[in-house]
């Protein structure tokens, strides 16, 4: 009988186009899959903050570029991310949040979440598969979501709308996509500490009543995403499509 070979989480030789790179989980991101080896292009619309990225990346023996870029703008998607020559793996991760109630939402603020969210994935990732298709070789597609695109909160009527699309959206190209060994998973994440969620834990309140969410006792680092995002990159997912890996603590579960 033949012993089964241990699938690879090598990225060598990939290239690696990350959005909303420049902090948080998108940074984290670029790093887990340059230190697998990939050459990383890292968009965001801060050229300062992306530069100190790509020189740790360097500082690391591995490659990086930046690719200052707003994706809530079609013209950067179709002109930035579609002048990128190649792309094997896409984290779609650029994305926003305005905690707020919902008789208060205003339609400037409803626009700006499904405007970058939802649009912006979208065309992003059209702009990618498309690249994927004409190189012939498939790729891997990663859409970052939330455990609130499985479930429902007070204050984020417009935020979980934005991540249960990303779900949808997730299933419907892994579907359309197979046939040319594209993948398509979404990564959702329970409150993971980042510039964007510390705001959040100013409030007492909210860290106890966050806590009692979650099993674990604890919410995320951006550590804990960092192997998620390498398993559904490489080879070690090659038979995991349309899926929703839930890095929640447990959230979900209850």
């Amino acid at each position: 009988m033949s012993v089964p070979a241990t699938p690879s989480f090598s990225l060598v030789g990939k290239i690696a186009l990350i959005t909303g790179a420049s902090k948080g989980i998108g940074r984290a991101a670029a790093l887990a899959l340059a230190n697998q080896g990939a050459h990383v292009v890292c968009v965001g619309r801060g050229r300062e903050a992306l530069d100190v990225l790509c020189e740790e990346i360097r500082q690391l023996g591995q490659s990086a570029e930046a690719l200052e870029a707003d994706m809530s703008s079609m013209r950067d998607i179709v002109d930035k991310i579609g002048g990128v020559p190649r792309i094997d793996i896409l984290v779609n991760n650029a994305g926003t949040n305005i905690p707020e109630a919902f008789v208060d939402v205003t339609e400037a603020h409803f626009d700006q979440l499904v405007q970058l969210n939802i649009k912006g994935y979208f065309f992003v990732a059209q702009q990618v598969a498309a690249k994927m298709q004409a190189h012939g070789a498939g790729g891997s597609i990663i859409n970052m979501s939330s455990q609130m695109g499985h479930v429902g909160a007070a204050q984020r009527t417009v935020y979980c709308m934005t991540k249960h699309a990303v779900e949808g959206l997730t299933k419907a190209m892994a579907v359309e996509l197979a046939p040319h060994a594209i993948r398509v998973n979404s990564l959702c994440p329970t409150f993971i500490k980042t510039p964007m969620t510390e705001p959040f834990f100013a409030s007492r309140a909210f860290q106890e009543d966050t806590l009692t969410k979650i099993p674990l006792g604890r919410v995320g680092t951006v550590e804990d995403i960092m192997g998620a995002v390498i398993y559904l990159a490489s080879d070690a997912s090659a038979l995991v499509t349309g899926s929703s890996l839930k890095v929640d603590g447990g959230w979900t579960a209850q």
